[in-house]
């Protein structure tokens, strides 16, 4: 039986609800977001992501009035933009330093978790969202700080999530063997580019999801259910 040494875990469905990020986080981004760009649009960092958008966007020349309406249309439809992602992680920070919110973490992660860590199991985030958002998710919890069991972290600077090569990457930036490692997602696409790139997979199904018949992956309705 191969040895699990490093897991990585997605967020959205696997350890926290969608509703969350759907329902609080992504609605707190959209309304702060024109103020923030306002009164942030000059520093570097805001610069540079604004930038980073207009050439995602194959944007020439656009004023900032026209890149904050794509990024405000970019919300709505969810996509998966790095630009965004990180611009909606400086918003969050606010707004999780202030105690606005606390993230949401399904009721058996935190100890699962700690469980692992303690049985010397390396473990690691793969979110689309940004990597400063993911360490805020973890560190502002409604579990409590939950970063310092985390190895490291990864966003879709690594690359997209659908893709084996990502995984690759990955893989070699812990320094494990594919073989190794164990994936967890809610999403089947994204488990089957890990399982290509070599990594073990677990498909988390929460309630009132229900396991398929046939499973293309192994699955569970919870952390607590999967065996290493």
């Amino acid at each position: 039986m191969t040895v699990i040494r490093a897991i990585v875990t997605d967020i959205e469905g696997t350890t926290s609800s969608i509703s969350f990020v759907k329902d609080v986080l992504f609605p707190y981004a959209r309304k702060r977001l024109p103020a923030y760009i306002e009164t942030h649009g000059d520093t570097p960092e805001v610069q540079h992501w604004l930038h980073e958008a207009a050439k995602e966007a194959g944007i020439i020349e656009a004023s900032r009035q026209d890149i904050l309406e794509m990024l405000l249309r970019w919300i709505d439809e969810d996509r998966k933009s790095t630009a965004l992602k990180a611009l909606q992680g400086m918003i969050w920070q606010e707004g999780f330093e202030a105690g606005e919110y606390r993230s949401h973490m399904y009721p058996e992660v935190a100890a699962r978790l700690h469980a692992w860590r303690g049985e010397g199991l390396h473990l690691y985030v793969y979110s689309s969202g940004s990597v400063q958002a993911q360490k805020l998710f973890f560190r502002y919890s409604d579990s409590g700080d939950l970063s310092p069991l985390l190895s490291g972290y990864f966003d879709t600077e690594t690359g997209p999530k659908r893709e084996r090569v990502s995984y690759e990457r990955i893989v070699d930036a812990i320094g494990e063997r594919p073989e190794h490692v164990l994936f967890l997602s809610d999403v089947v696409e994204e488990l089957d580019a890990a399982r290509a790139a070599g990594l073990h997979t677990g498909w988390l199904l929460r309630p009132p999801l229900e396991v398929p018949p046939e499973p293309r992956h192994p699955a569970y309705a919870s952390f607590d259910a999967i065996s290493l």
